[in-house]
């Protein structure tokens, strides 16, 4: 598996984003809804990477670091490749992308609805802690939010 910056606007990696997007809003209420579109990744403030296996798409996610701050986002794995540590490498490319660019925090949000359960745990297993909300975020009861903080 290689995981490498990649542009969350070509082929199929827009494609997992968009349904990444459709998930999210199946599972949440809009208002609850914080996944990035494709276009909203492809910032310049956001460092976006896809994971393949002899060029097929296995995942991606997203970091965006600012002031000795880190936030993951959009991290999303494709059915097939669920259960083979695809989503923990992704994690750990983003933290050691956040780390390099002086990140001492990493946070995120995720979903409370059973859907998340698998990232909760994902996040949990990889020594992130519940926190308040942080950023622009309000506190909202279909949210839950995770820190790590970086040595």
């Amino acid at each position: 598996m290689e995981i490498r910056v990649a542009d969350p606007l070509g082929g199929d990696v827009r494609e997992l984003l968009e349904h990444h997007l459709r998930d999210m809003f199946a599972a949440s209420p809009a208002e609850s809804v914080h996944a990035l579109d494709p276009v909203a990744l492809s910032g310049p403030d956001i460092t976006f990477v896809a994971a393949r296996d002899d060029g097929v798409l296995l995942g991606c996610g997203a970091v965006r670091v600012a002031q000795g701050e880190a936030e993951i986002k959009s991290m999303r794995t494709v059915p097939s490749a669920r259960g083979r540590g695809v989503a923990t490498a992704i994690l750990d490319h983003l933290i050691d992308l956040a780390r390099r660019e002086g990140a001492v925090i990493v946070r995120l949000e995720t979903g409370v609805q059973d859907y998340f359960a698998s990232a909760r745990r994902l996040y949990e297993r990889n020594g992130f802690a519940p926190c308040p909300p942080f950023g622009d975020y309000v506190l909202d009861p279909n949210s839950v939010f995770y820190e790590r903080r970086l040595n």
